[in-house]
C-alpha cells in the first residue's frame, strides 16, 4: 500500500464529491444517512451531490427517497424497476456520479455516514483511494468469522493491498472507474474494484471507521445460497482478471 507523502492540512477541502448509497429495502435508515452525509461533507466540499440508487426495493424506499428529494435539490434518487444486485446498484451510482471524487457506503446504517468527513483531509493530491477499515464488527460471531475468512482468501487470491477488503466505506477518484469500468453485479464488485484500482497503480491510504449492528432488515449476503453464489462468482472473477491476465 502506498501512503501519502505529506500530512494533509486541517483546512484541506475537495473541489467536488459525489456521495452515493445503494439502497435495497432500507426505507427505515436511508433518510437519516442522506442528511448525515450532506451535513458532514457540505462544509468541506465546494460542489456536493448525493445519489441514492434504489435497487428494486419493495419496502417503500422509493416513496421515501422521492419525498426527500422534493426539498433537497442536492439529492438524486435513481430507481431500478427490478433488483440488479449490489454490484449493479454501485455501477449505476458510479456511472451517474458527476464529480471528481466518489464516496460511498451502504444504505443499511451499519456505518456512520457522517464519518465521511474524516476521509476528506486524507484525499490529498498524492492519494487516489481513501479506504476504511472496521474498528471491530457489529455483527454476530459467525458473521465475523465468515467476514475475516473471506477477507484473507480474497487478499491472497487477488494480491490486494488493503487490510479490510469488504469494508464498504470508500472515497476514490472517479477517473479510476471511468478508465477501467467495473462489471460485477454481485457483492464481489468490491474485490474487482480493489484489484482494478491496484492494477492502475492507485495510491491508497487507510483510516479506521466504526461498524454497528444492522438496525433493521436482514443482510442478503449471510445466507447459504448467497454465500455459495458469491464463492462461485469470486472464482470466476479470479480466473478472468488474475489467471488469464498472467
Amino acid at each position: 500500500m502506498n501512503a501519502p507523502s505529506s500530512h494533509p492540512s486541517p483546512a484541506h477541502r475537495l473541489s467536488s464529491v459525489s456521495a452515493m448509497f445503494p439502497c435495497y429495502n432500507d426505507a427505515e435508515t436511508i433518510g437519516t444517512l442522506v442528511d448525515d452525509v450532506y451535513t458532514a461533507l457540505a462544509p468541506l466540499v465546494d460542489e456536493l451531490e448525493v445519489i441514492v440508487v434504489n435497487d428494486g426495493s419493495a419496502d417503500g424506499s422509493r416513496a421515501v427517497l422521492d419525498a426527500l428529494a422534493v426539498d433537497r435539490p442536492w439529492l438524486r434518487p435513481i430507481h431500478h424497476e427490478r433488483n440488479r444486485g449490489y454490484g449493479g446498484a454501485l455501477i449505476t451510482g458510479f456511472t451517474a456520479a458527476r464529480h471528481d471524487w466518489i464516496w460511498y457506503t451502504d444504505g443499511d446504517a451499519q456505518y456512520d455516514a457522517s464519518e465521511a468527513a474524516l476521509m476528506v483531509p486524507l484525499a490529498t493530491d498524492d492519494v487516489d483511494v481513501v479506504q476504511g477499515y472496521k474498528l471491530g464488527r457489529g455483527d454476530s460471531w459467525y458473521r465475523k468469522v465468515i467476514g475475516r475468512t473471506y477477507h484473507h482468501v480474497v487478499k491472497f487470491l487477488f494480491r490486494l493491498p488493503v487490510r479490510d477488503t469488504d469494508c464498504d466505506f470508500r472515497m476514490f477518484r472517479r477517473r479510476l472507474i471511468v478508465d477501467r469500468p467495473l462489471t460485477s453485479t454481485s457483492g464481489v464488485i468490491c474485490v474487482e474494484m480493489m484489484r482494478r484500482f491496484t492494477e492502475q497503480g492507485a495510491r491508497f491510504v487507510e483510516t479506521p471507521v466504526h461498524h454497528y449492528a444492522r438496525p433493521s432488515g436482514r443482510s442478503q449476503f449471510f445466507r447459504l445460497p448467497a454465500i455459495a453464489r458469491s464463492a462461485r462468482q469470486l472464482l470466476q472473477l479470479w480466473w478472468r482478471i488474475v489467471v488469464r491476465r498472467r
